[in-house]
């Protein structure tokens, strides 16, 4: 019994500008996430620099301690992120 095969499925399959086509899409998506993380991580290294120069008092009114400096940048960094909003845009909940 032979298995029917959608012949365009199958000359999509066969056509080698598809997969090329979609090879290049796929390195587009990681340039474009890697892009993202390097500017994600660039924003989280200034918003970290620009903190760490506030007096502890300064610091306290934000409601970061010094001690914890690093983890507040890091969670702003890991959260999702918002439409239209860098890292250093963000407010704290």
């Amino acid at each position: 019994m032979a298995r029917g095969t959608n012949s365009l499925t199958l000359r999509a399959a066969l056509d080698p500008g598809a997969r090329l086509s979609s090879w290049f899409e796929s390195l587009r998506a990681h340039i474009v996430a890697w892009a993202s993380t390097c500017a994600d991580s660039y924003a989280a290294t200034a918003m970290y620099e620009q903190l760490s120069r506030l007096s502890d008092a300064e610091l306290g009114r934000r409601g970061i301690t010094r001690g914890d400096l690093h983890r507040w940048v890091f969670d702003e960094l890991a959260r999702p992120a918002i439409r239209g909003t860098s890292i250093t845009d963000r407010k704290r909940d």
